[in-house]
């Protein structure tokens, strides 16, 4: 009779690992339940191959390992992936079958050498969600626990459904909010060119003109005339780079700082915080988080994954500081026998609305589904702000350019009124 390694938790919520015989998989899962554990994760043990057929199984993935590919694995892809595992799966294919027709059918590309690893590792006996958990940077950890609980749940085809459900809907908020911002990013890169190019190549010949006329110049003018020579590198016989190449540089260096500060805890906190009470992007940014978090658990919690896991997973991947920190001490509440809704309403980052919401499902016993109608109706919120963000975005955008291409016109125009004036006299 088979043997099956499994990983539980007791009622206290405590991993327990064990072996168990039983003619099936299925029936391995019902004796488990019986000893009052919560399985999370049942294979069977696998009888060790001889050495011939260990170097067989060893030249056969050395050959089958793909070469070296760049970039990583699409959003878009690994979305298309699973809704195509769950489809293959839902027909009754083997799961090995399933991966080693997907993994066929793909050019060559990261999926594909991970997915090559992924057929070996099932066929040597490991479960999908431990071969998968070894590619992090492919399959994260919110997509191997619900593998998981498909496997020990045996509805490995609904779960990939709603993941890949999950996935479209998170990507699908994720490009309204870039595609709102591309336009204004653009045009103000594109403006940073123009105004640059007219400091430097402009401006300097106007300042010719008015030396020549010894003319004396407002204040507006030589302001300009000196950010003219210091874009172009003429201010101080001591300057060392002309400005323009600051001005072009800045971007990226608030880049970098950006990614750099966010490495470290103090600064992703500052830096989360900030956003989070930024005017305007501040309100986008907490509905935002509000939708992916509660879209993450609902989705987990319907999985069959056991609450205090999926917390710690929703904490790991909402992508805010605050929000973690609050989620963390929901989870401290939780383990210590408090409810849901208490907790999250004390650390005050949730609209009254959301608790709400949230409290209700944990008495009618429908949280997943309360917490799905709160990220619905948050990505409703978001749309309608991404759109007032854009609808405020364009006319500050024509205020502010408006602004700078007039005073450039003013400072020139002002020293050839004078000019005209002399010349009449």
């Amino acid at each position: 009779m088979p043997t099956f390694q499994y990983e539980a938790l007791n009622a206290s919520g405590k991993p327990q690992k064990g072996s168990i015989e039983a003619p099936s998989s299925e029936e391995a899962i019902q004796k488990i339940k019986m000893q009052g554990f919560y399985p999370t994760a049942v294979r069977e043990q696998k009888v060790k191959k001889s050495a011939a057929a260990a170097g067989e199984a060893k030249k056969k993935k050395k050959k089958s390992g793909g070469g070296i590919t760049i970039g990583g694995v699409s959003g878009k892809q690994l979305t298309q992936f699973t809704r195509q595992l769950s489809t293959l799966q839902d027909a009754g294919l083997p799961l090995l079958r399933s991966l080693q027709i997907l993994e066929l059918q793909l050019k060559p590309c990261k999926l594909k050498n991970v997915l090559q690893q992924v057929c070996d590792d099932v066929e040597g006996g490991m479960s999908l969600s431990e071969s998968m958990a070894k590619h992090p940077k492919v399959f994260n950890r919110l997509y191997t626990k619900m593998v998981a609980a498909g496997e020990v749940g045996g509805v490995l085809d609904v779960i990939l459904q709603r993941l890949a459900d999950f996935m479209e809907k998170a990507q699908r908020l994720k490009r309204k909010i870039v595609g709102a911002m591309v336009y204004p990013v653009t045009v103000i890169m594109i403006a940073m060119l123009i105004v640059t190019g007219i400091m430097i190549f402009i401006i300097p010949q106007f300042e010719d003109i008015f030396l020549d006329f010894g003319i004396e110049l407002p204040a507006v003018t030589l302001f300009l005339i000196n950010a003219s020579r210091w874009m172009a590198g003429g201010y101080t016989p001591d300057q060392a780079l002309p400005g323009a190449i600051y001005v072009l540089a800045s971007p990226f260096v608030i880049f970098i700082l950006f990614k750099l500060l966010r490495k470290t805890n103090p600064g992703r906190a500052a830096l989360d915080w900030t956003l989070l009470i930024t005017p305007v992007f501040g309100n986008l940014i907490r509905k935002t988080v509000i939708a992916r978090f509660t879209r993450t658990l609902g989705t987990l919690i319907n999985a069959g994954v056991p609450i205090l896991e999926a917390i710690i997973i929703t904490r790991d991947t909402c992508g805010n500081w605050v929000y973690e920190r609050a989620l963390g001490k929901v989870h401290d509440s939780i383990r210590e026998g408090e409810s849901f809704a208490g907790p999250l309403r004390e650390t005050k980052v949730c609209d009254a609305l959301v608790v709400n919401m949230i409290d209700v499902g944990e008495e009618t016993g429908d949280m997943d589904a309360m917490l799905m109608k709160i990220a619905d109706n948050y990505d409703e919120e978001v749309d309608v702000a991404v759109g007032a963000l854009v609808s405020l975005i364009e006319p500050f955008m024509v205020i502010v350019l408006g602004g700078i291409v007039g005073t450039i016109v003013i400072a020139m125009f002002m020293p050839m009124v004078a000019m005209i004036e002399s010349l009449q006299s």
